[in-house]
């Protein structure tokens, strides 16, 4: 089923009226919406996407609301429970549109949810800044209304591919496991494309039903092969289900390294010791370096998350590029002196900003190809940013030992 089909069943089912919904600067409250997953399998992920919208949310409120030619209009987020599920996300964000009066949205989380859901922003001309959606292939459907904060899939595990590239002794081989999905998808075929400039060849490309979590076939498959490095595209619930494979299985390989994850504390949680050594491509961390234009600072954004989820840790990247998202449409709106949706997107596509989380500017299809990622490592329990160097507080502990040797 197409997205543009999908927001037509979105729109009858909720008997939806094409209307842009409570634009009038007379409103005193500016009500954004939300679809997440806060239930069903990427509840992990969508809990950390609320929990960096809602800080947002109480630093702006803080400070009066939106400033909209001099007048502060405080901001509500009503948030759904799409269940995890992209068809359901466009109901209900057709749902915030038409019943809610959302004025402006923020997306879900996953590359699905968000292709469907910009479906329903670009028939609503309603603008959708979304943190989420890595999948290239969301921005390339002409849309005018969706606008993306974080660098775009085929990014994801380049830096780890530039990283092995400077250790020695350099691993050349790659076995490449992919979930099914396309932000995965789009992940591993980077990897199929860019490894052979750095002199690394992929033996093994192995794909499989996404949100499966018995890989143990898949680790086999890896193992067969012997890489020096196992990659895998996909999500928190399959990187838990190959690391543990590999312990089975005794798979080992120099590097281990996992698209989304390993950043999360539940990564951690879930596996303990043996979360050691794995690498991720990661959005930001709190090691990065950037002289925001205005909100907070790094450190003070990490303070900021500790204060409001005490006993958490870090925030992991799903929170910072969830903040930065608000933080976009925030400087659109300021910058549009509206809360015409119309003015909103012009302003947001010509934004170019820095905050905490990076450069925020999107290209002509409303994607950020501008922010580069930094690479991770678990070391002793503990997140480090070790690649590139110049942002690093830590070494990469390479190669990795073997699972009886650990």
């Amino acid at each position: 089923m197409t997205v543009r089909k999908l927001a037509l069943l979105a729109a009858a089912a909720v008997a939806a009226v094409a209307c842009g919904g409570g634009t009038s600067t007379g409103q005193t409250t500016i009500t954004l919406g939300a679809p997440l997953g806060l239930t069903g399998s990427l509840t992990k992920e969508s809990t950390l996407t609320q929990q960096g919208y809602n800080l947002w949310l109480d630093w702006i409120n803080a400070r009066g609301g939106i400033v909209v030619n001099g007048v502060k209009h405080p901001v509500v987020i009503k948030y759904y429970d799409d269940t995890s599920n992209a068809n359901q996300s466009a109901v209900l964000m057709q749902k915030l549109i038409t019943e809610d009066k959302a004025q402006f949205l923020l997306g879900p989380y996953g590359s699905a949810a968000t292709a469907t859901d910009a479906a329903i922003a670009e028939q609503n001309q309603i603008p959708m800044v979304e943190a989420n959606g890595a999948a290239q292939s969301i921005f390339n459907q002409g849309y005018k209304y969706t606008f993306g904060v974080l660098s775009p899939a085929n990014k994801y595990l380049e830096g780890v591919i530039d990283m092995a590239a400077t250790l020695s002794p350099k691993p050349t081989t790659i076995a490449m496991l992919s979930a099914d999905d396309n932000f995965s998808i789009e992940v591993a075929d980077a990897i199929n494309s860019y490894a052979p400039t750095k002199g690394m060849r992929v033996v093994l490309y192995k794909k499989y039903k996404n949100g499966a979590t018995n890989l143990s076939a898949e680790v086999q498959a890896a193992k067969a092969v012997n890489a020096d490095i196992v990659l895998n595209s996909g999500h928190l619930q399959e990187a838990i289900a190959i690391n543990k494979a590999a312990k089975e299985q005794k798979l080992n390989a120099k590097i281990f390294a996992y698209s989304v994850g390993p950043s999360t504390p539940d990564f951690i949680a879930a596996l303990g010791n043996d979360a050691n050594y794995v690498y991720d491509g990661s959005q930001w961390t709190p090691q990065v370096k950037y002289t925001p234009a205005f909100y907070l600072t790094v450190s003070d954004y990490v303070a900021a998350y500790k204060a409001k989820y005490p006993g958490l840790g870090d925030p992991d990247y799903h929170v910072a590029e969830s903040t930065a998202a608000c933080l976009a449409l925030q400087r659109a709106i300021e910058n549009a002196g509206s809360l015409d949706p119309k003015k909103v997107r012009d302003a947001l596509a010509a934004l170019d900003v820095t905050v905490f989380f990076g450069q925020i500017k999107f290209d002509s299809r409303g994607i950020n190809i501008y922010k580069p990622m930094v690479v991770e490592q678990i070391q002793a329990g503990v997140h480090h940013t070790v690649f590139p160097a110049d942002v690093a507080d830590a070494q990469a502990k390479y190669p990795t030992p073997a699972w009886d040797q650990r």
